[in-house]
């Protein structure tokens, strides 16, 4: 059967739902049988490389709030994250275009290493303060999960997978997917957002 997953790596409910979603798998009695397929979606298409300031100012912005409560939104994801043995630093996240990142993750498919390149990558960023939008710091991860820097950067250089990113997010608006983490089990069942383990368990079950 197959699972396939929609998410962006700067998006933190969706390393939550990661975590999640494995925990109920790794729990499936026919957990051999499944198929994991990850999907891109960028939550700003548009956005630059690198954004000026801290993330307290980024969700400022992008919501309308306060600082303060920015930094309370912070908090209390950090918290959730911990649930699932996640140890997010927000403070030092550096949040930005992550159309690249997308494209080495399906470079990474195409060499079998994309378990690790998804979980390297946003552990880099929740955790490690990665700037995602950085191109020689994605090179300087890649060998981590079983590619070196000089193909990294050789293909980051390059065209290279931006249709395989597009087709993604192509199929995510035809499936009217406006948000993630989404989750498409066997094409008949989905999940959206990072619930809890057992409604995962129950749609592996289901499929």
């Amino acid at each position: 059967m197959q699972v396939e997953i929609w998410s962006d790596v700067i998006c933190p409910w969706c390393y939550i739902g990661k975590r999640r979603f494995e925990t109920a798998l790794a729990q499936f009695a026919h957990r051999d049988r499944i198929s994991v397929i990850w999907r891109s979606f960028e939550l700003d298409p548009k956005a630059p490389r690198h954004y000026p300031g801290n993330l307290n100012e980024r969700l400022a912005k992008k919501y309308g709030v306060s600082l303060q409560q920015a930094a309370a939104m912070n908090t209390r994801i950090t918290e959730v994250a911990k649930e699932v043995g996640l140890a997010y630093r927000l403070e030092q996240a550096r949040p930005g275009n992550t159309f690249d990142a997308h494209r080495l993750l399906h470079f990474a498919t195409a060499q079998a290493r994309d378990k690790d390149a998804g979980e390297r990558i946003m552990h880099g960023y929740f955790c490690e303060g990665l700037a995602v939008g950085d191109r020689a710091a994605l090179t300087r991860l890649a060998p981590q999960f079983g590619i070196t820097e000089d193909a990294a950067l050789t293909m980051l250089k390059s065209d290279d997978y931006g249709a395989a990113v597009r087709y993604d997010e192509t199929r995510a608006a035809q499936l009217g997917i406006t948000g993630v983490p989404f989750f498409v089990f066997a094409e008949k069942y989905a999940v959206s957002g990072a619930q809890p383990i057992e409604v995962f368990a129950e749609a592996l079950a289901a499929s």
